[in-house]
């Protein structure tokens, strides 16, 4: 299914892509406490200072969404919740924005992408203290017993099959924001993710680099920072198909 994104500037749209992160965020996975929106919108202090982008369907339903948080006053999200082992004076905060707020439909998310995106099983915790949510993650990990791996064949075969397929929405999605950071003179990329999203990046030729320890945000995520040139040069290496599509429309 082909799938367009754009950047989404209207009320309208901010409202729809609000509502997804709430349903998501909120809803489905318990990352936040459903009172602290209860307009049934999750919206952050951030968003202000953010171009939304959205995956649609060809229905015109957003079904996917992310967010480039630029440079402000406010800061950068990563570097309140996470402490970073980098030089933030090597930085040029015009230079640099935070990728941020991956958000897929249920509908739309095949189980692999949820591995990716919110933390492999060994990794998914279930927040229960969320007037404590950001914090440091303990060397314990949580198991939920509905996501023990089974080694069987079913699961393997189906395992395979998942790998086989390229995760279309966060392509699409990634390829729109490197054009939009490419016209914004952007060269560096800061994220909070999952150790799932970042292997399924890396082997697109997406490479991130960890620069901090790992938190309790959202689930257990750890602090990256990307270099775009770098990315242009593995890419153009590692998938020339891919190069190529990203940088069609530049």
């Amino acid at each position: 299914m082909p799938f367009i994104t754009q950047e989404i500037s209207d009320n309208e749209g901010l409202t729809e892509i609000y509502r997804l992160r709430y349903k998501v965020y909120v809803d489905e996975w318990r990352f936040e406490k459903p009172e602290k929106y209860p307009n049934g919108l999750e919206i952050d202090a951030s968003d202000k200072s953010s171009i939304h982008f959205a995956a649609k369907d060809d229905n015109k339903r957003i079904i996917g969404t992310i967010c480039l948080i630029l440079n402000s006053t406010d800061g950068f999200p990563i570097e309140k919740h996470c402490h970073l082992n980098i030089n933030r004076n090597e930085l040029l905060g015009e230079n640099l924005a935070e990728i941020s707020m991956l958000t897929i439909s249920k509908n739309y998310r095949r189980r692999a992408e949820d591995r990716y995106i919110y933390g492999p099983d060994e990794e998914r915790r279930n927040l229960n203290n969320f007037d404590n949510y950001i914090n440091y993650a303990p060397k314990k990990t949580h198991w939920r017993s509905e996501d023990i791996y089974k080694h069987d064949f079913l699961k393997k075969k189906r395992v395979l099959q998942e790998r086989r397929k390229r995760p279309e929405i966060i392509v699409s999605i990634y390829k729109t924001i490197y054009r939009e950071s490419k016209k914004r003179g952007i060269t560096h990329w800061y994220a909070v993710m999952a150790k799932g999203l970042y292997i399924l990046l890396m082997k697109l030729g997406i490479n991130f680099q960890p620069i901090g320890d790992p938190v309790d945000y959202y689930g257990i995520r750890t602090p990256y920072l990307c270099d775009i040139k770098k990315i242009e040069h593995d890419v153009s290496v590692k998938n020339q198909k891919l190069y190529e599509e990203f940088t069609e429309e530049l």
